[in-house]
């Protein structure tokens, strides 16, 4: 079965998760939502073997990757540290994407119209299919969060929930994942 060009295929898939950091915490708009929608990604992510990025701003001053989240992330994924808002800003990030030979991103993380945003823009500029999943993407106001949603989606970056996420990455309930993947929407 073939699938339409903006589907997820889990060969080509990685996963980015950017920012999602203790000095963030009790300020974000939505922030138990993309918690745990950002935690159903990663722990998908480690469940099918789809490699996992993760970009912290700043952590001296913004603190880790919170520990709700940080906690679900899978022991191989690859963490950078970064002052740019774009995550293709922390060294060595964009080549290791690139060495994955994946071509598909998906993007959880803050702030949606900052470092998500231009992270974004950044990954279609290189040529990268990204699904910006909605439900894991947010900022600290609303107005903000409307704001680089309807750029980024507008740029080109196909909208997601995490949950079609999963589903896309499994095509097939008699796929050998199905159970463990189902339960975490459940």
């Amino acid at each position: 079965m073939s699938a339409h060009a903006r589907s997820l295929d889990l060969e080509r898939s990685a996963l980015l998760v950017i920012d999602v950091q203790e000095g963030y915490r009790g300020k974000l708009h939505g922030e138990e939502r993309l918690v745990q929608a950002t935690g159903r990604l990663l722990e998908a992510a480690g469940i099918l073997g789809v490699p996992v990025l993760v970009s912290e701003q700043y952590p001296k001053g913004l603190g880790a990757t919170r520990e709700e989240v940080a906690c679900r992330i899978p022991a191989a994924a690859a963490r950078f540290e970064k002052t740019s808002f774009s995550a293709l800003g922390a060294e060595g990030l964009l080549d290791h994407l690139g060495s994955l030979g994946r071509t598909h991103v998906v993007v959880a993380g803050i702030e949606t119209h900052v470092c998500v945003g231009q992270t974004i823009h950044g990954l279609l500029a290189e040529g990268f299919a990204v699904h910006a999943v909605r439900d894991a993407i947010g900022a600290r106001f609303p107005l903000e969060d409307a704001a680089g949603w309807s750029k980024l989606v507008g740029s080109g970056a196909v909208p997601a929930s995490s949950e079609s996420v999963l589903f896309e990455w499994l095509r097939d309930a008699r796929h050998p994942e199905f159970k463990a993947i189902h339960k975490l929407v459940t």
